[in-house]
């Protein structure tokens, strides 16, 4: 029989599992050998496997189109992706560190802007954000947390330096993917699971609710807490309904929810109304109150912004943390790390063009054939150019939209983002892989043992996104010091 290594051609990227010369990683040998001794019958039983159990959980995601949306099985991939944990203590560390940094920033946004003020980023990159809302001036959440749950995503370059890509911190999804993708693994490979070292991923869901607890207004101690979802439409409506059935929260839409003249926020049940204390909200800023922003939303509560500031509800994650979610304040990241923590950066961030800058501005133009470019708050993969894969038409028609309105993007060097063996059409091949760990903070942080491993199941693809064609795999970070 031959080995399922015999054929796997590592390409000039880094390899998460095989070295430069296809050998096992130290960190991969056991479960490199495990897959050899496998045949490709073997393979496809388990893969099969894992289907069925996709299909028997009703884990899907939805995809927006023009036909509409539509409902799809979750695409998964039985080779998990392992991380020594040596390294990833190290990734740990600078993770809460970057947090810890970002709220911060945030805080000081809403309150003094000494960050502003000593010339540090320009006032005008965050006035102009739209994710900066005049609404929350004044407002300091407690433990001034405004970014309770953060997903960050990181790629390995082929050096193996990884790299922070850049901070989700508005309503983060994916973290029920990654507790679901070990459930199924356990499933394919229960034998490994068993005799790796492979650290869990299960305990999340405690430590978020023990962080939204923490939040609490008034320091209650057992507060009503509720997962506020737009509902079924939702492509993340899964997660919602997941993590509030996890963490015994209500599952509620805005209409359930009612703010009285005490500016409290109640929730509507067959019992009458019932005060909620910790709103974990998975809907965007501006639908969540019709009378402070949108008024057309229906996804939000009517008051529940007064609620807030009245320091009668806590918000997870509060309104207007978005303002650091926007890719050129990511520019600024290990400088914030420097000038509010007084420590150097853990972990870098991708070099990056901003095209506000007239300079950086010209420098993007000449070379846009190479570059990646994104717009500063979209996400998803939308609205991206990737240079070196585009036609002539493409760049020219985006250097266009740049030179409209140059604030809105940035610019970075197209990384050869690491790869690792994917299962494809019974065999095992190369595909380029993220990460997105989820971070939590409030009385505390809290870091996931790994993350959403994202894979571009495209050959040569680095486009991770389920929305647009990509997968995901279970994340393994073991101990190899046993």
């Amino acid at each position: 029989m031959d080995s399922l290594w015999e054929h796997y051609t590592v390409t000039d990227a880094y390899d998460e599992m095989r070295g430069p010369t296809n050998q096992a990683r130290p960190s991969s040998d056991r479960l490199s050998n495990y897959l050899a001794g496998l045949d490709h019958k073997a393979l496809d039983i388990r893969k099969t496997a894992a289907d069925m159990a996709i299909m028997e959980m009703g884990i899907t995601f939805t995809v927006y189109s023009d036909e509409g949306n539509i409902d799809r099985a979750w695409p998964f991939d039985i080779i998990p992706r392992i991380i020594e944990n040596n390294e990833w203590r190290r990734v740990e560390v600078g993770l809460k560190q970057r947090l810890k940094a970002l709220n911060c920033f945030i805080n000081d946004t809403y309150n003094g802007q000494s960050y502003i003020k000593e010339g540090l980023i320009p006032a005008s990159i965050v006035d102009s954000s739209s994710n900066f809302l005049k609404e929350c001036v004044g407002m300091t959440p407690k433990f001034g947390a405004w970014a309770n749950i953060c997903g960050s995503d990181l790629v390995r370059d082929k050096d193996g330096t990884i790299y922070v890509l850049e901070d989700n911190l508005r309503v983060p999804s994916g973290v029920s993917y990654m507790i679901e993708n070990r459930v199924i693994t356990k499933k394919v490979f229960p034998e490994l699971l068993q005799d790796l070292d492979v650290q869990p991923v299960d305990d999340y869901p405690t430590h978020l609710f023990e962080m939204l607890v923490s939040m609490a207004p008034n320091d209650i101690k057992k507060p009503r807490i509720a997962v506020l979802t737009p509902g079924i439409y939702n492509s993340a409506y899964f997660e919602h309904a997941f993590l509030a059935q996890q963490i015994g929260a209500e599952l509620v839409e805005g209409a359930d929810l009612i703010v009285q003249e005490d500016d409290h926020v109640y929730m509507r049940t067959i019992n009458g109304l019932e005060k909620v204390d910790v709103i974990y909200r998975r809907i965007d800023d501006r639908f969540l109150d019709p009378e402070v922003f949108r008024k057309d939303s229906l996804l939000g509560a009517k008051g529940l912004i007064r609620a807030w500031k009245a320091g009668n509800v806590a918000l997870a994650n509060a309104p207007g943390s978005g303002v650091a979610d926007d890719k050129v304040v990511y520019a600024f990241v290990p400088q914030m790390i420097r000038y509010y923590l007084n420590e150097e950066p853990i972990l870098p961030n991708v070099p990056t063009y901003l095209c506000s800058d007239p300079e950086q501005l010209s420098y993007v133009l000449e070379h846009l054939d190479e570059l990646v470019v994104k717009p500063a708050n979209e996400s998803g993969g939308y609205g991206m150019l990737i240079g070196p894969h585009a036609t002539k038409t493409e760049v020219e028609e985006f250097r266009k939209v740049i030179k409209a309105n140059p604030r809105n993007y940035i610019a970075q060097p197209t990384l050869a983002l690491s790869t690792c063996p994917t299962l494809c059409d019974n065999k095992l091949e190369p595909r380029h892989v993220d990460l997105r760990p989820f971070i939590l903070q409030g009385e505390s942080s809290f870091v996931t043992a790994g993350g959403l491993t994202r894979v571009a199941l495209q050959k040569g693809s680095l486009v991770v996104n389920s929305s647009q064609g990509g997968g995901s795999k279970d994340t393994w970070i073991i101990n190899t010091d046993r």
